[in-house]
């Protein structure tokens, strides 16, 4: 079978929009859902709000190989980021999310962790028998093959500016080679700051925007995600490209809650 070609990237590298989704369910058929409705050019797997395993990796990148048009980005937290950022691009994954970076050197380490460990590119992603990277020891003719390195340098790497720290250090990690984009997290930024939960707090937007500026002057992509579509149109006029929209477990707790707004529980409560 031949290498599948990293939609996000190609994206990237022509200056198109991308829109993706986001998935938590650790359920295959969720990614087919998905993947079948023709509509995104990305999955997001938020591995860090999510229970996930290794072979949960591969059978991930098993079944996106049913949709040669679209990509899947892992998101990344601090605690499990050396081991599941290489055993998820060896399963087929094509992006990586970093979160809780907070300075240059933690971004320059996530892409160390992406890169093949050769002299000219410098990073320490090295050869195995696993999944993608060498079809189980040889099926693909093993890994430390020149489409291979490739494939590990078209990554697409987005960091999340979601501390107050990073925010403080933004010009350097915008300097950093190899990042793609970057995403603002007004959550986690509002705890940062002493605000926990004012998503909408002058400081909060105010930052946001900040970060946004900065990275289309330096030719740093943005990515931002929301909820609901009417979002969106806000987002362009400032700059952004580039969206992953909604989340599995958030559409289905709203379309429970929207069940008493429709009253079927009221009226079989007078049977």
């Amino acid at each position: 079978m031949g290498r599948k070609v990293n939609i996000l990237r190609k994206l990237l590298n022509e200056g198109k929009p991308s829109f993706g989704t986001h998935v938590v369910t650790p359920w295959m058929g969720a990614f087919e859902i998905v993947g079948n409705s023709g509509v995104f050019d990305y999955i997001e797997y938020i591995s860090e709000y999510s229970p996930w395993t290794l072979p949960l990796l591969d059978d991930i990148g098993r079944t996106m190989e049913l949709f040669p048009n679209m990509a899947v980005m892992l998101k990344i937290d601090e605690q499990s980021r050396s081991i599941i950022t290489s055993r998820a691009l060896d399963s087929g994954f094509q992006s990586c999310l970093f979160a809780d970076v907070r300075t240059a050197d933690d971004v320059k380490e996530c892409i160390r962790l992406v890169r093949a460990e050769s002299p000219e590119i410098g990073g320490v992603h090295g050869t195995s028998g696993r999944r993608h990277s060498g079809g189980y020891g040889g099926a693909r003719g093993g890994s430390a093959t020149v489409d291979w390195v490739k494939e590990m340098n078209d990554v697409v790497i987005v960091v999340m500016i979601e501390k107050k720290e990073a925010l403080k250090n933004l010009d350097e990690i915008l300097s950093v080679k190899g990042v793609d984009m970057v995403q603002f997290g007004p959550s986690d930024f509002s705890i940062s700051i002493g605000k926990a939960g004012q998503v909408m707090s002058p400081e909060t937007q105010e930052a946001e925007k900040v970060m946004i500026k900065a990275a289309r002057n330096k030719g740093i992509q943005v990515r931002s995600e929301m909820g609901r579509p009417e979002e969106v149109k806000g987002l362009i006029e400032s700059g952004v490209r580039h969206f992953c929209i909604g989340t599995d477990t958030m559409i289905l707790s709203e379309w429970c809650k929207a069940q008493e707004k429709a009253g079927v529980k009221n009226l079989l409560a007078g049977l």
